[in-house]
């Protein structure tokens, strides 16, 4: 097992370093950072002396060097746009992030999983065909024309919510939340919610198909034949074997929510990162760019890890496979 694990972290290592190549590479392609911190009025003596500041004369193999030598000591850099340790600037958004996403996950768990179930076990019902046409709605519509449709709605015509912004928020320590007021629960209701809808729909098409697969099969009918209630059929056979799936999906979903909710914070402005990755990509800020997309290969990195630990906990046979590797 601590060999797997081991594996699994050098693999992880792999693709960070990989990924942190391949971001740094594309981001010093996107443009001159220079033209945007000085201006078209700069002299090209002025051009050449932040060139050289900045270390944008050395070659590729050298800048990257020195990009990874400072991730190495913990050091991001500092903001070409900002002026300040891209560190400091992570931090400062990371709590709106994880707020953000952590929330639209909360929503596709507690709606998509037991919604799922309820299609899988009356899909002959009306509701159940409501609900999986809602759900093919929820992976149709593209992300921004649903915060737009919801600030429309919510926002300038009934005007019972906010149209952006994170709303009031409390530190605790140096983490800041908006949990904790009125104001930040009502701005966070409808970004959450965008943000959620593509996972909701496609955790709840994939329970309930994994569900129906569980329930045509031959043990499943063994089951129902020894004269077992349908409870226990449908929750103690029928959704325990439906989990692997799921939670692979459910904890991709995860990542996917916390490192590329772009879209939806910039349709509703909330101050996150990936606001703040926009902004860098647009003023072409190097260390802000490489450091948001190397952050993000460690987040999947980390949660297929925790992905590898629930099989072991979900699935006998891991286990027992584990056991005799």
């Amino acid at each position: 097992m601590i060999a797997g694990l081991l594996t699994r972290l050098l693999q992880g290592l792999g693709v960070m370093l990989v990924v942190g190549l391949l971001a740094f590479a594309v981001s010093t392609k996107l443009g001159d950072p220079v033209n945007n911190m000085l201006g078209q009025n700069a002299t090209i003596e002025e051009r050449e002396a932040m060139r050289r500041e900045l270390g944008l004369d050395q070659p590729f193999v050298v800048q990257y060097g020195r990009y990874l030598g400072r991730v190495l000591r913990g050091q991001l850099g500092v903001s070409y746009r900002l002026g300040v340790p891209v560190g400091e600037l992570l931090a400062e958004r990371l709590p709106a992030s994880v707020e953000l996403s952590g929330m639209a996950m909360l929503l596709t768990l507690v709606l998509g999983v037991p919604l799922g179930i309820y299609t899988a076990i009356r899909r002959g019902s009306l509701l159940s065909k409501v609900i999986l046409g809602a759900s093919l709605a929820g992976l149709s519509v593209p992300t921004f024309l649903t915060g737009l449709l919801l600030i429309f709605l919510f926002a300038v015509q009934l005007q019972w919510l906010p149209s952006s912004g994170r709303g009031e928020v409390v530190s605790i320590g140096p983490w800041t939340t908006g949990l904790l007021t009125g104001s930040g629960l009502r701005s966070l209701l409808l970004p959450s919610i965008t943000l959620a809808l593509f996972s909701l729909a496609l955790l709840l098409r994939l329970v309930r198909g994994e569900l129906l697969d569980v329930l045509h099969s031959d043990h499943v009918r063994f089951s129902r034949a020894r004269g077992l209630p349908e409870r226990a059929i449908h929750f103690r056979h029928g959704l325990r074997n439906a989990l692997l799936p799921v939670v692979t999906v459910a904890a991709l979903q995860l990542g996917n929510l916390l490192a590329f909710s772009v879209v939806t914070e910039t349709v509703f402005q909330w101050p996150g990162m990936g606001l703040l990755f926009l902004q860098a990509v647009q003023f072409v800020d190097v260390p802000v760019i490489s450091s948001y997309l190397l952050l993000a290969a460690v987040a999947f990195v980390l949660i297929n890890l925790v992905v590898d630990l629930s099989y072991l906990v979900l699935d006998p046979r891991v286990r027992s496979t584990v056991g005799r590797s």
